[in-house]
């Protein structure tokens, strides 16, 4: 009975604690006005993101990513029917902006049919510029560069392991190149500004070291890092919180120590040392090398055009451009950067294409688009502008079964996406989650295949301005051509190549375009529904 009294009475010792506490404190007004029940409004603050996902917001309203988005995304990746009925939930009258493909009426059937769904880019890399190891790569959607540290080791495990499966290539961030990102899918590899991975130990780069990190994986294309959507102008950015012993080792930095990645480069200064420093990776590596940015002001576009088009000296040029949209991503930043910083995808994506296209360049460069691109109709507008490719980020974090919790800073990540808590990134099974990577990647392609079939064009990239039209409610619509100032021709493949990617889509000729036969590969096996 003695005991049961203590018991008892604990709940009434501990409230007297915490409002005895919160009474003598003076960091927190609220909680010194209204001891014990001012802790209730910290609760819902903190559980704010999931209230608002599964109770107040609607299926369109949620941000970045809505209930309707998410729900294509993951019943995709879980490989079940991806269908809605009853018609759309979006209020069509007052929609400002929204994207309408016009399908035509006596449109043919064009691209052979294929399990996977296969969609080569209608380019190829590093062709024009004559690179040693130029190829067209097999897939049009790929994945974005997040590096390890900002996601887990099993969560890049299961994402290059998928891209495997579907053919696809993984950018492996600025981050360096990992023993999780080699699971047999094809790489991109990503210098930033701190050179990680390729750097001495001064942190300057190291051209032998890239080398070496090259030859040590199959890595198809580099891609230099001038800044992202996340936070352009500022740098990357990784808590102390994330930075394990096994990172420190692969970035060369201190255990336990925020890295800053510089807002700007050091192995170049301009955008003619720029090009002599992609001229210097092309040719000690054989590879296309390319660049990724957000886009503000235009002066760096016009000169870097001019440069690539001169015909004075030796030819220089990149091979590709990923333009990342200012709207933010998968990195941590001020919301300053996040909210205002960089033009947004489409209007950025605009003038740098009609920039290279006026220079008579646009042929010649592989153009990537990023920036919550990874969706059927967010994907079309992307190559009716005039994209060869899409890079997908966030989209492929919830395909592996992130929950839009947006806790990717804290280390906190509840699904082991996002984390170097060991615990948490146990939760995420790499074996099982790998077939749910490969059947988003999937999933979209075959959407972007049924668009172009609707449209009466066998690719994606063949799909032009005037295909779309952004709305005004119900009462107006303007092609995209219009809206973006594209003249005639412009978002458009020039002659040869349209001939030649049709040639290959409707014939099905999709072995051996730029890597292993497809018949090497393990099924992308789709799986039933999960909760």
């Amino acid at each position: 009975m003695k005991w049961s009294r203590i018991a008892a009475s604990l709940p009434f010792v501990a409230t007297a604690g915490v409002a005895a506490r919160d009474l003598t404190q003076k960091d927190h007004s609220l909680l010194r006005n209204f001891p014990v029940l001012g802790h209730a409004r910290y609760g819902l603050e903190l559980i704010g993101p999931e209230l608002r996902q599964y109770i107040v917001a609607s299926n369109d309203e949620e941000r970045p990513f809505n209930r309707d988005q998410r729900a294509w995304i993951y019943r995709s990746a879980k490989g079940v029917n991806n269908y809605i009925g009853f018609g759309t939930d979006n209020d069509m009258e007052t929609l400002q902006g929204y994207p309408i493909i016009k399908h035509r009426t006596f449109a043919r059937s064009m691209a052979a049919e294929t399990e996977d769904h296969a969609i080569p880019c209608a380019k190829v890399l590093g062709g024009a510029r004559g690179r040693a190891k130029a190829f067209r790569p097999r897939s049009v959607v790929n994945v974005s560069a997040m590096s390890f540290g900002s996601l887990s080791g099993n969560a890049i495990m299961a994402i290059n392991a998928g891209v495997h499966l579907a053919g696809a290539m993984h950018n492996t961030g600025e981050g360096g190149l990992s023993t999780y990102h080699r699971q047999g899918g094809e790489l991109i590899l990503q210098i930033g500004t701190g050179y990680f991975g390729c750097r001495d130990e001064n942190g300057e780069f190291d051209l032998e070291r890239l080398v070496a990190v090259v030859e040590s994986a199959p890595v198809k294309a580099i891609e230099i890092k001038l800044s992202q959507g996340a936070k352009p102008g500022l740098g990357g950015v990784l808590p102390g919180t994330k930075v394990t012993k096994e990172i420190a080792e692969i970035r060369g930095v201190v255990e336990g120590k925020t890295v800053v990645s510089p807002s700007r480069h050091t192995a170049f200064h301009d955008e003619d040392s720029m090009l002599d420093f992609v001229e210097r990776i092309a040719t000690r590596t054989g590879l296309p090398v390319g660049i990724k940015s957000a886009v503000g002001e235009m002066a760096f576009w016009h000169r870097l055009a001019d440069l690539m088009s001169s015909t004075d000296g030796p030819r220089r040029g990149v091979d590709f451009i990923t333009i990342d949209g200012g709207e933010g991503g998968t990195g941590a930043a001020p919301i300053v950067f996040s909210d205002s910083v960089a033009l947004p995808w489409a209007v950025g994506f605009s003038r740098v294409y009609k920039t290279f296209y006026e220079a008579g360049l646009s042929d010649d460069i592989v153009f990537i688009a990023s920036g919550k691109l990874g969706l059927p109709l967010a994907a079309t507008q992307a190559f009716a502008m005039g994209a060869d490719m899409i890079n997908v980020a966030r989209e492929a974090m919830l395909a592996i079964g992130c929950l839009q919790t947006q806790k990717c800073h804290e280390d906190t990540c509840p699904t082991g996406v996002a984390t170097q808590n060991k615990w948490l990134a146990h939760g995420l099974d790499p074996q099982q989650k790998k077939h749910r990577m490969a059947n988003y990647v999937l999933a979209l392609r075959k959407d972007l295949l049924k668009i172009s079939d609707a449209i009466g064009v066998a690719h994606p990239a063949l799909i032009g301005p005037e295909d779309l039209e952004l709305m005004d409610g119900v009462r107006r619509g303007v092609a995209l051509d219009e809206v973006f100032g594209y003249p005639e021709g412009y978002g458009r493949l020039g002659l040869d190549l349209a001939a030649e990617i049709e040639r290959i889509m409707v014939e099905g000729d999709f072995v051996h375009l730029g890597g292993e036969n497809e018949d090497n590969r393990e099924t992308a096996a789709t799986e039933q529904p999960t909760r």
